[in-house]
């Protein structure tokens, strides 16, 4: 009898290891997304001292970690971008919709508003 109950605690322990395992592979599924800023900036001092560590704030805070930020490139193809290119790397595509969207990156953009014009959108990456 108590051989059955060693079985049957066994096959729900069992049960439940495979349910997390299976969420944590599930999770691991979901793809990553990149948001792209294009930044002609007309103040570089007062961008970089007002804006820009607050911004970056907010987006780590909601998730966000920086990828590529400078203003280095080499046109292959098509027209260069005006300014700087900023990429952050989120969980998902909602995180990032909703960094980009939080009352700190909105104060935050208000003040860089003044200082720069932005280009900026957010795209689903492959699935890891």
């Amino acid at each position: 009898m108590k051989s059955n109950y060693k079985l049957a605690i066994a096959l729900v322990a069992g049960a439940a290891l495979g349910a997390a395992a299976v969420q944590g592979l599930h999770a691991q599924a979901k793809p990553p997304a990149f948001a792209v800023a294009m930044v002609d900036i007309t103040n570089k001092d007062g961008f970089l001292k007002e804006f820009a560590a607050k911004a970056q704030k907010a987006l780590r805070d909601n998730g966000g970690k920086a990828m590529v930020r400078g203003d280095k490139l080499v046109t292959l193809y098509g027209g260069a971008p005006k300014g700087r290119i900023v990429i952050w790397r989120f969980d998902s595509l909602d995180q990032a919709v909703a960094a980009y969207n939080s009352a700190a990156y909105k104060e935050a953009k208000a003040i860089g508003d003044k200082y720069a014009s932005f280009q900026i959108f957010a795209v689903e990456g492959l699935a890891e």
